[in-house]
């Protein structure tokens, strides 16, 4: 008799198997990434062929060995405002291309499905009020962030590589640097060869981001400007490249719609 098992998580990605069924590849907190078949999903009028990415699913599951069925599909939570914007699409697709290359299969996942599905929210309410880009990026940023200390690749930014000394910036010392290696983390001072510099406000807000909430001034109003947004996005993008192998795209596709907009806008001034 084949086991039954019910079973909670966000799609990541949906693809194409045989010639009438789907692949389905989910996140759960039980059992990290696991691939779904999704008999007769493709079939015109199928009930199991709404599933897309970013649902947050209710699943039923048949089978032990090899891959598993799907025979019953509950959608609990559908992040629908993603796809108006390129920015809020990239940035999920980013987080779901991280996640793929970090989780294990079959591994539990403790905190980063509610983190996750935290960081889809903010994106999918981005377009409840007037659409903010840089807000979107900011999420980006922070999200690969978490991704990267919940998958054991965490930014050293508590001490200095060089000298074990605590990374304290010293907030309104203009004249202060650190370093980017990323090989090692980051260093105290002008290091030669360094990827880039960070002044006292850029590794402050660098580090504010660990923390689950985005950082907002009291008026509400996003900290750090649109060019130190894109230099934090640079240095996740070198980290992931240096440290896992791998360039994720939709990181890229964020910085040059970013760019192009600023772009346009002044062609238009």
């Amino acid at each position: 008799m084949s086991k039954y098992q019910r079973m909670k998580g966000l799609s990541l990605k949906v693809g194409p198997l045989g010639e009438s069924d789907r692949l389905l590849t989910i996140l759960s907190e039980e059992n990290g990434i696991s691939r779904f078949a999704i008999p007769g999903a493709r079939k015109p009028k199928s009930r199991l062929g709404a599933t897309s990415p970013f649902n947050f699913l209710d699943l039923h599951i048949v089978g032990q060995k090899n891959l598993r069925r799907v025979t019953q599909i509950k959608i609990l939570k559908s992040f629908g405002n993603l796809g108006k914007n390129i920015e809020t699409l990239a940035a999920a697709q980013a987080i779901s291309e991280l996640i793929m290359i970090t989780v294990g299969n079959d591994e539990p996942q403790k905190d980063l499905l509610r983190i996750v599905l935290t960081h889809l929210n903010r994106l999918n309410d981005l377009h409840k009020k007037e659409f903010d880009s840089i807000e979107a990026l900011a999420i980006s940023v922070q999200s690969c962030i978490h991704v990267l200390a919940i998958g054991g690749y965490c930014l050293p930014l508590q001490n200095c590589c060089i000298s074990a000394s605590n990374l304290i910036p010293p907030i309104g010392d203009w004249s202060w640097r650190c370093s980017f290696l990323p090989e090692e983390g980051f260093a105290i001072g002008t290091i030669h060869n360094a990827r880039t510099e960070l002044n006292p406000s850029e590794l402050a807000l660098l580090q504010r981001l660990l923390l689950e909430r985005l950082p907002f001034q009291s008026n509400g109003k996003l900290l750090g400007p649109k060019v130190v947004w894109l230099k934090l996005l640079k240095i996740v993008e070198i980290w992931i490249e240096t440290h896992l192998g791998k360039r994720i795209t939709s990181l890229q596709m964020i910085r040059e719609v970013i760019i192009s907009n600023d772009l346009n806008t002044k062609k238009d001034v």
